[in-house]
């Protein structure tokens, strides 16, 4: 059974940085996408960032310029890098990885991210 492992969350500082991390237990070859999404109260949850299984990398308009996506496939293992973090940057964040045709989409169990002004 896949299971993803989350950590990195906290409180932090506005304009502080944060790295977030995500293991997969599954097969990376059955893997199409990684990515995090975040929901706040009250929110829709959403996309932040996500990146394919050929390195292509997508990101909310909010977060471009300041947050980096990356994986390390050795690892199966997805980073967020977060900079220059603004209080409405808070909220849970979730580890997202999309496997198999039809998609199957697996969550972590989230993590808080907390940005104080």
């Amino acid at each position: 059974q896949v299971q993803l492992v989350e950590s990195g969350g906290g409180l932090v500082q506005s304009g502080g940085s944060l790295r977030l991390s995500c293991a997969d237990s599954g097969s990376v070859y059955s893997i199409s996408a990684m990515g995090w999404y975040r929901q706040a109260p009250g929110k829709q949850r959403e996309l932040v960032a996500e990146i394919t299984s050929g390195g292509s990398t997508n990101y909310a308009d909010s977060v471009k310029g300041r947050f980096t996506i990356s994986r390390d496939n050795a690892k199966n293992t997805v980073y967020l890098q977060m900079h220059s973090l603004k209080p409405e940057d808070t909220a849970v964040y979730y580890c997202n990885v999309k496997r198999g045709w039809p998609t199957i989409n697996y969550w972590g169990q989230g993590t808080q991210v907390t940005v104080s002004s």
